[in-house]
């Protein structure tokens, strides 16, 4: 047994810190929490890491719901103490009583949830033109990679209130039906056309070949946004968390989370008011995830991303599309956790799996 010292997790759109004090968890349930000997991920002292809300593990959840639990009781009875010692202090048959809880208040510990001080990024997607009601045809797709039918005959229509979540275990019929919507592969059958008032902005699964250059990211940028001053585009830069000299980086230097950042940048400056996005999650850490979950909450245009955030699924999306193996497409307007709800094949389906990349 391993005490445990602290845990960072996110929920409802905020990141906190858990102490929970004198519980302890064992090191082999996988868990990533921060100990006394340092950070561990299982069994394995690394460098430091984090967990997300929905990647903890059973164990750990009971930690925190036990601790949690533990402070509201606490909290209660310190308002208990607090009201009678208000009430009765100046009271002299009561006075000795008043004392006695004083004594008991002071004797009260509550273990630490506190947000994170760590810097957010500002993401904040806003479109150049407000989407008409034709949003995006898609009639009999179907797509034949290697032998395998990935997309079997596909239909649909998007509206301009459409957010929508690809989700499922078919991961690369989602990435072939992406690149088929934004020009990167032609379907082997059926065709699909955008509305004459949107705009694409997408975020590819596989994107090293965008950063193949000798580019540094503000000139990078630049190229993308129709106004060319620099102050300009390094705004758009500097909300991502590049300011300063981090402005001239070298395009081949940069890490996973920083190219994922230069991308949503990008994204963000093209003004687009229909974003495709493809796993854009990965090499995040809990900041930037956290910030493009209330950037897509809040952004007035149409969605379609893949994610296995839960959470980013769940507060985003309002229709769910599940290309099952196969290729054929299962398309409901409802919620996240409704449809796993409504239907427990979905949820045998689902194969969202913990992570282990971050910003590095």
């Amino acid at each position: 047994m391993t005490k445990v010292i602290g845990v960072r997790f996110r929920t409802a759109g905020k990141i906190y810190f858990f102490s929970p004090g004198k519980l302890e968890i064992k090191t082999g349930d996988k868990v990533i929490v921060e100990t006394a000997r340092g950070v561990e991920f299982g069994s394995v002292v690394t460098g430091p890491k984090e967990v997300e809300d929905d990647k903890i593990t059973q164990p750990l959840k009971s930690v925190i719901r036990l601790a949690t639990e533990d402070d509201k009781k606490k909290e209660e009875k310190i308002k208990e103490l607090q009201d009678f010692i208000s009430r009765f202090s100046a009271n002299a048959s009561k006075s000795k009583q008043a004392t006695s809880r004083k004594r008991a208040l002071e004797k009260i510990q509550l273990d630490e949830i506190k947000p994170s001080s760590r810097k957010y990024p500002y993401i904040d997607f806003r479109p150049n033109r407000e989407i008409g009601n034709e949003v995006l045809t898609v009639e009999g797709l179907s797509k034949t990679i290697d032998g395998v039918k990935v997309l079997d005959n596909i239909s649909f229509t998007l509206g301009h209130d459409d957010k929508v979540a690809f989700v499922g275990s078919n991961e690369v019929a989602k990435t072939v039906l992406f690149k088929i919507l934004i020009g990167e592969m032609e379907p082997d059958e059926g065709t699909y056309k955008w509305g004459v008032t949107t705009s694409q902005a997408y975020f590819p699964k596989d994107f090293g070949g965008e950063f193949d250059s000798d580019y540094n990211i503000t000139e990078w940028l630049t190229q993308y946004s129709e106004e060319k001053d620099v102050t300009y585009v390094r705004g758009f830069l500097g909300r991502m968390l590049f300011s300063g000299e981090d402005g001239v980086k070298k395009l081949k230097v940069l890490s996973g989370g920083e190219k994922v950042r230069c991308l949503l940048s990008k994204m963000m400056i093209s003004g687009a008011n229909v974003l495709l996005l493809d796993e854009p999650t990965n090499h995040l850490d809990m900041e930037s995830i956290t910030a493009l979950n209330n950037g897509l909450i809040k952004f007035p245009g149409v969605l379609l991303f893949t994610s296995r955030d839960h959470q980013i699924v769940q507060t985003t999306a309002n229709r769910i599309m599940e290309i099952v193996p196969g290729g054929q497409l299962i398309d409901k307007i409802t919620t996240y956790d409704e449809y796993l709800e409504s239907d427990e094949m979905a949820r045998k389906r689902q194969t969202y799996t913990v992570s282990t990349e971050e910003d590095d």
